[in-house]
C-alpha cells in the first residue's frame, strides 16, 4: 500500500467519522445485546438497544476497530435511532454492495457512507466496515424475539 493509496483510504472524513462515533457506551436498561468479532483483523462491536413500535427506541455501540470500522459505526449510529429493521438491512447491503460490487452509494439516510467507498479495493477490510450494522441486525431480532415471547 502506497502512502498516496493510504492518504486516500484514510480521508479527513474517515478520520473525522471514526473520531465521533455516536451512542458509544452501553444501555444499563437494554432489552437486547450483540456482539459481532471480523476474526481477520479482531475488530469487535457491541450493540445494546431496545425496541418501541418495531422500531430502534435506544442504542448504544462499543466499537473497538480500525478507523474504517468506526466511520461505518458512526454513520450507523447517527441515524440508526427511529429505524426499523428493513430500513437497517437496506442500509447494510446496499453498503456491502458498494464495497464489493463497486455498487452505488447507499440511500439517504446512509449516503455518507459514500466516504467509505475507496475501501472497495481491500477485502480484508471489509468485514470490520460491516461489523457495527451485523450487531445492530443481530441485537434488533434478539429484541425482536424477546418482545414476541413476552406477549405469548
Amino acid at each position: 500500500m502506497t502512502d498516496q493509496s493510504l492518504e486516500q483510504l484514510y480521508s479527513k472524513r474517515i478520520l473525522a467519522l471514526a473520531a465521533d462515533i455516536p451512542h458509544a457506551g452501553k444501555l444499563a436498561t437494554a432489552a437486547s445485546h450483540a456482539r459481532k468479532r471480523s476474526p481477520l483483523c479482531g475488530s469487535t462491536v457491541s450493540v445494546d438497544l431496545t425496541l418501541a413500535d418495531g422500531k430502534v427506541a435506544e442504542f448504544a455501540q462499543n466499537v473497538k476497530a480500525c478507523a474504517l470500522g468506526q466511520a461505518s459505526a458512526a454513520v450507523l449510529g447517527g441515524q440508526v435511532i427511529g429505524l426499523d429493521r428493513a430500513t437497517i438491512a437496506a442500509g447494510r447491503d446496499a453498503l456491502e454492495a458498494m464495497l464489493k460490487e463497486d455498487g452505488p452509494t447507499p440511500p439517504a439516510p446512509f449516503d455518507a457512507l459514500e466516504a467509505l467507498r475507496p475501501a472497495r479495493d481491500y477485502k480484508n477490510r471489509h468485514p470490520s466496515i460491516l461489523l457495527a450494522w451485523d450487531a445492530t441486525l443481530d441485537a434488533f431480532d434478539a429484541a425482536s424475539a424477546e418482545t414476541a415471547a413476552g406477549a405469548r
